[in-house]
């Protein structure tokens, strides 16, 4: 039986090219699918970096304070160092 005035020969080429045609459709839809799976990967990675480097920037932000920090430790520790010789001085003169 003919169908659309086809030959049995017609026909059958016309099922195979369907038939691929399915096929790299549904490959065609996979690899999309993949591929926007894998932006949204890339896309919340990049989201997590950024994040990561704003609280660095906002760790790092107040890094000038350390020398002042550094220099009033210094005299605290100076001026601990005074009051220690100073009993260390009279403590030698109450045990004398």
């Amino acid at each position: 039986m003919q169908l659309f005035g086809l030959t049995s020969t017609q026909e059958s080429m016309w099922w195979v090219t369907l038939g691929l045609g399915l096929i790299v459709l549904v490959a065609v839809a996979a690899f999309l699918t993949t591929l926007v799976t894998l932006v949204r990967k890339i896309e919340k990675r990049v989201d997590l970096i950024r994040a990561t480097l704003d609280q660095a920037a906002t760790n790092t932000s107040d890094t000038a304070l350390i020398a002042k920090t550094g220099d009033r430790v210094d005299a605290v520790l100076s001026e601990g160092l005074e009051h220690h010789l100073f009993l260390g001085r009279v403590l030698d003169k109450v045990r004398s």
